[in-house]
């Protein structure tokens, strides 16, 4: 068995879960674009190639997470997810040289990955993308996570905002908001409009150079 992970700190202190994401960088379109310029260099590739390195596989572990609690699926599923990103997150070994080396029954022997997840992980490593989380976002885009960034929007006015207002990204979130919509949001007033609008300026600030 794999011991605990000897550094780094848990996601889960880091607020919000993986939603927020600040410790990686990456909103779920940039995953996906890691996703696709991952996908096929992976393939055939030999053992001794680079591969995805841990925080990629978690980020996409916890983007799974992210995306089955907003669609309000089974409790254990979820943290079964979290936990395991959050492992891998913290662990010295590299799990894509775990996989070369013994495959889904070497990844099972780290505590907190049980065999489905452990397929997952497999197929991540391989081919720089997950079936389950394409399959998560057919009906429900990768990008609802983002509006989890925002300070002031949590679970629950996410779905809301998606559920009634057809939100789904954190640009119709700043055209949403810059229009005064928040207001008429159930149990949001005008401090957490502004507190909304300030967040997304501070996400928005990287992108543009602002300091």
């Amino acid at each position: 068995m794999y011991g605990r992970p000897s550094v780094g700190a848990p996601l889960s202190k880091q607020g919000n879960n993986f939603a927020k994401r600040g410790a990686h960088g990456g909103t779920p379109v940039q995953v996906a674009l890691t996703f696709a310029s991952y996908g096929d260099s992976l393939i055939g590739m030999s053992d001794s190639s680079p591969k995805l390195d841990n925080a990629a596989v978690a980020r996409i572990l916890g983007d799974i997470a992210g995306i089955l609690e907003f669609k309000d699926e089974n409790a254990f599923k979820i943290r079964s997810y979290r936990t395991a990103a959050e492992t891998i997150e913290v662990m010295q070994d590299q799990v894509a040289e775990l996989v070369v080396s013994g495959g889904a029954a070497e990844l099972q022997q780290i505590q907190g990955i049980g065999k489905g997840i452990s397929a997952q992980i497999v197929e991540i490593v391989e081919t720089g993308k997950s079936s389950y989380f394409t399959e998560l976002t057919r009906d429900v885009p990768a990008t609802v996570l983002d509006l989890r960034r925002v300070s002031g929007i949590g679970l629950k006015t996410a779905q809301l905002l998606y559920r009634d207002f057809g939100i789904k990204s954190l640009a119709e979130l700043k055209v949403f908001t810059e229009a005064g919509g928040l207001i008429s949001v159930p149990g949001l007033g005008e401090k957490t409009a502004a507190r909304v609008k300030a967040s997304i300026a501070r996400i928005e600030a990287p992108a543009t150079g602002d300091q």
